[in-house]
């Protein structure tokens, strides 16, 4: 899963959606890229750990890749970076 632009309150829900139909296919690894995200507010940080928690819950691996700028120092802020590994 590839996201970029902005993720945020008007956003987020669009990613929300199409969290069932990953989990569902029942891939067990899961990589968001995150390369071309430019923001990202505390919604769109619940939509990625929704995700998150769903795969993991399923036993599935999941990973965060090419988070950088402001994405990255909300992730840091939020100690998400390790959860992520980032």
């Amino acid at each position: 899963m590839s996201i970029s632009g902005t993720l945020d309150a008007l956003t987020a829900p669009d990613v929300r959606k199409e969290i069932p139909s990953i989990v569902e296919t029942g891939k067990h690894r899961v990589i968001v890229d995150l390369s071309g995200l430019t923001l990202i507010d505390s919604s769109g940080v619940a939509a990625i750990v929704s995700l998150y928690k769903q795969v993991r819950a399923r036993g599935g691996e999941f990973k965060v890749v090419g988070v950088r700028d402001q994405p990255l120092a909300i992730f840091k802020l939020l100690r998400m970076d390790r959860v992520f590994s980032l």
